[in-house]
């Protein structure tokens, strides 16, 4: 069989486009393809919402693929391990309430049972700005990661979405630009991001599904962004949190759709 160079190009090209404008116009937009991120949009999609994920990376996945120090294993309480159980993740008790797993296992599989389930994910692709209408978020302004790293003057194209998350880890990107933007408005105790406290798993653990919530009217925070913008503790290498936060996160915006 022969192969024709631009019948590849092109089948690249169409299809790409028929899934970027069709999501477009979305229920839930996520910043972040880490594991909070992936859960929420797993959970949404399995409800039957419209999810589009972005991801600014080349890979999905943010800090798990090296597990602790490029060490590829992950850490879950018992908390986290019906979440794992329930996509199909491979656990190992390590000791009472702790459960280790393979880190290439579990992003890799919460990957693909997210996109499995219908969630759409755009990676090389960052959130540069917001879309705000009457004192809320109605959307995400994007632009292909390259335009930024190369600093290129090249205007972003824009999401509509009836709820958007920010679930961009330690950085908060999103967040911040509606800081940046909108003054001291945020929904915590001075209006602003109040910043991640040192490492204490326990304390980081113990706060993170709080802190999991709706920041400014429209906007939602999950993971470790959530600990970030309500000044939670560092966890480190252990996931559970993320994904529980990911779940709570989900749960309240099906109800809330």
């Amino acid at each position: 069989m022969g192969l024709d160079e631009i019948i590849i190009s092109r089948a690249i090209v169409e299809e790409y486009m028929k899934d970027f404008s069709e999501f477009m116009e979305v229920d839930v937009a996520i910043a972040g393809a880490g594991p909070a991120g992936m859960i929420a949009g797993y959970y949404l999609a399995k409800e039957g919402k419209k999810v589009a994920i972005f991801e600014r990376k080349l890979s999905p996945g943010g800090g798990m693929w090296g597990g602790g120090m490029m060490f590829n294993k992950c850490v879950f309480q018992e908390e986290a391990k019906s979440i794992l159980d329930e996509i199909g993740i491979t656990t190992k008790e390590y000791k009472k309430g702790y459960y280790l797993t393979d880190s290439i296992e579990t992003v890799s599989t919460i990957c693909s049972r997210a996109v499995k389930e219908g969630a759409k994910m755009f990676n090389l692709i960052s959130i540069e700005d917001v879309m705000i209408r009457e004192e809320k978020i109605t959307g995400f302004v994007i632009n292909f990661s390259a335009v930024g790293l190369a600093n290129l003057h090249v205007d972003p194209l824009t999401i509509r979405a009836k709820a958007c998350i920010d679930a961009t880890g330690h950085a908060s990107e999103v967040v911040k630009v509606v800081e940046r933007k909108i003054g001291l408005k945020l929904n915590t105790k001075t209006g602003k991001i109040i910043g991640e406290k040192p490492m204490w798993a326990e304390a980081g653990e113990g706060v993170i599904i709080e802190n999991t919530r709706e920041v400014y009217p429209g906007l939602y925070a999950c993971g470790m962004a959530a600990n970030a913008i309500y000044g939670g503790a560092r966890m480190g290498p252990i996931f559970g949190g993320m994904l529980l936060s990911g779940k709570k996160i989900a749960e309240l915006l099906i109800e809330k759709l």
